[in-house]
């Protein structure tokens, strides 16, 4: 059914997407933390930041990181110094350029979640002495629970669905860059139908078993809420 490339770059693809949604929801949460906290006149440009990838083409995210990864790149200067070389063509450097891209699938339910708790919550805790820190991780953490998963969600099945930014920043080598999204377009390219239609018909039937199980998800918490 899959070729031996074609399990390749399902594994590929499925180890990028969990490493992004790691290090997102560790990079994600304080930023979501702080936009929906602030009454900063920063949370406008911040906002617009990380919301950017949603309008913005692939292919210009991935044009101008790649820029940045290149040896006189910003990004490429510092990991050269680091003795890393540089990110380009490489799986870490498809690690940063779908965190950027995934940024905002992530940070966005998770502000959402944080500010429908109101302050009463944070208020209560803190008659009890609870700290900052203990106040973020005992009550709002919990309570934002329903906005964690479906960050984790939507940034997972963004990633695993990539191709624009991919394809800029990470070519296509075998075993290193090459995920399911290329490796589909590679079969396009080669006129191999009928292997195109299997992994493009898994990458749909998984996509929509993720999108349906956080549907139920949402759906169950928002009746267990109303009660």
């Amino acid at each position: 059914m899959f070729s031996e490339a074609d399990l390749a770059a399902i594994w590929l693809t499925l180890k990028l997407a969990t490493t992004v949604t790691i290090l997102l929801l560790i990079i994600g949460t304080p930023i979501a933390w702080w936009l929906a906290r602030t009454g900063s006149w920063l949370k406008g440009p911040v906002g617009a930041v990380v919301a950017l990838p949603l309008i913005l083409p692939p292919t210009v995210l991935g044009f101008y990181l790649l820029l940045a990864m290149g040896p006189d790149g910003f990004i490429g200067q510092l990991t050269r110094q680091l003795g890393i070389g540089t990110l380009a063509f490489t799986f870490q450097g498809l690690v940063l350029a779908s965190v950027f891209y995934s940024l905002p699938f992530v940070v966005q339910p998770i502000q959402n979640a944080m500010q429908a708790l109101g302050e009463r919550p944070l208020e209560v805790a803190a008659t009890l002495r609870a700290g900052p820190v203990d106040r973020f991780f005992t009550v709002v953490v919990p309570m934002a629970r329903p906005g964690f998963i479906t960050a984790s969600v939507l940034g997972f099945a963004h990633t695993v669905g990539e191709f624009g930014v991919v394809l800029m920043i990470g070519g296509n080598i075998p075993g290193e860059t090459r995920v399911v999204s290329v490796q589909i377009y590679d079969h396009v390219e080669a006129l191999e139908y009928a292997q195109a239609h299997v992994l493009a018909g898994s990458m749909m039937v998984f996509s929509f078993l993720m999108l349906l199980g956080l549907y139920g998800f949402q759906k169950k918490h928002f009746f267990a809420g109303i009660r």
